[in-house]
C-alpha cells in the first residue's frame, strides 16, 4: 500500500519556522497542524508566538483548543493530531507538521505506542503526591538512579515526563530511554520529509533576546496578570511555559521584573539548545541551515526539490 505523505518543518525557538511554514503550505497545498506544547491554549498567544486568526492565511490545527487551566500532553497531541491529518487527506492536501516538540513530532512519525503509560493509576499519584512533598530535583535524582539516559534527556522541570518516566520504569521494570529508542528506530508509517531549520548559535540567542523585549513590549505580562485574575493554578501545564511561570513569579513578588526577563531569555536560550540537541539525534533529518541562504525563497526551493525527489509531492 502506497505511504501517505507527511512534511515536518521543526527547528529551534525563535528560528523562523512560522513564515517557512506559510511559504511551504502555499506552494504545495498543505495544511499545518502545530507541534506546539503551547499554541493549544486560549488567550495565551504573546507569549506563544500565535499567529493571529487573520495571519492564518492557510487552515491551521491544535491552536486556541483548550483553555488554559486544562491538561495537555504527547498523548492527547497525538490522538488529535492523527484526527487533523486525517481530515487533511480526505481533502487530498498534505500535513504539515511545525513546531518544535520533538516528543510531539516523533509520536507520530512513529506512531509511538502509548498504551502501558497512559492508566491513570495509583503509581502516578504516589508520584505526584511526592513531587509536592519532596521537589522537582529530588524526583530527578530518583530518575537519574533508575534511568540516566531518561535523566539527561528531561530537565528536572518538566515535572510531568519525569514522573511518566518513572511511572514506565514502576510499571514495566523497563527504562522508557530504552522503550523510545526501539519506537525512534521503527520505520514510518509516512511517505516523510523531516525539515529541521538552523542558524549561527549567536545569532539565535540573539533573536530569542530580541524576541523576549518584543513580547514585553507587546503586553506579556498583562496576558499573565490576565490569567492569574482567572485564578489559573501555578501548577496548571499551561502555566509552565516559558515566560508565563517566570512572570507569574513576579506578580507573586518571588523576584523583580528585571530579574523575571533575565531568567525567560536564559532559560529559552537552554531550552533552544536542548531542542537542537533532540533535533541532532532523530534519523533521516535535512537540516536547513539558514545563513547559508540568501533569500527565504532559496530555501523554499530546497526543500520543493527534496519533496519532488522522495515523491511526497504525487
Amino acid at each position: 500500500m502506497k505511504k501517505k505523505s507527511l512534511v515536518i518543518l521543526t527547528g529551534p525557538t525563535a528560528v523562523g519556522k512560522t513564515d517557512l511554514s506559510l511559504k511551504l503550505a502555499k506552494a504545495i497545498g498543505g495544511e499545518i497542524i502545530s507541534a506546539d506544547s503551547m499554541q493549544v491554549y486560549r488567550r495565551m498567544d504573546i507569549g506563544t508566538a500565535k499567529l493571529k486568526k487573520e495571519e492564518q492565511e492557510i487552515p491551521h490545527f491544535l491552536i486556541d483548543i483548550l483553555e488554559p487551566e486544562e491538561e495537555f500532553n504527547v498523548v492527547k497531541f497525538q490522538v488529535l493530531a492523527k484526527k487533523a491529518m486525517e481530515e487533511i487527506y480526505s481533502r487530498n492536501h498534505i500535513p504539515i507538521l511545525v513546531g518544535g516538540t520533538g516528543f510531539y513530532i516523533q509520536s507520530i512519525l512513529y506512531d509511538i505506542d502509548f498504551k502501558e503509560n497512559n492508566k491513570d493509576n495509583k503509581i502516578r499519584k504516589e508520584l505526584e503526591e511526592q513531587t509536592k512533598l519532596l521537589g522537582a530535583e529530588y524526583m530527578h535524582q530518583k530518575l537519574q538512579q533508575v534511568d540516566k539516559k531518561a535523566a539527561q534527556e528531561i530537565h528536572a522541570n518538566n515535572e510531568k515526563r519525569v514522573i511518566r518516566a518513572l511511572e514506565y520504569f514502576y510499571q514495566t521494570g523497563s527504562k522508557i530511554s530504552e522503550h523510545n529508542r526501539e519506537q525512534r528506530e521503527k520505520q514510518s508509517n509516512y511517505n516523510y520529509a523531516y525539515f529541521v531549520l538552523t542558524m549561527d548559535r549567536k545569532k539565535l540567542y540573539q533573536r530569542i533576546e530580541e524576541r523576549v523585549d518584543s513580547m514585553m513590549e507587546q503586553g506579556l505580562l498583562e496576558e499573565v496578570k490576565g490569567l492569574v485574575n482567572e485564578h489559573i493554578s501555578e501548577t496548571a501545564t499551561s502555566m509552565q511555559g516559558l515566560g508565563y511561570k517566570e512572570l507569574y513569579a513576579y506578580l507573586k513578588g518571588d523576584c523583580s521584573l528585571e530579574e523575571a526577563v533575565y531568567i525567560i531569555k536564559r532559560d529559552t536560550r537552554h531550552f533552544a539548545k536542548r531542542q537542537l540537541t533532540w533535533f541532532r539525534r532523530e534519523k533521516d533529518v535535512i537540516w536547513i541551515e539558514k545563513d547559508r541562504y540568501i533569500e527565504e525563497r532559496n530555501m523554499l526551493d530546497f526543500m520543493l526539490e527534496v519533496l519532488e525527489k522522495r515523491e511526497i509531492l504525487k
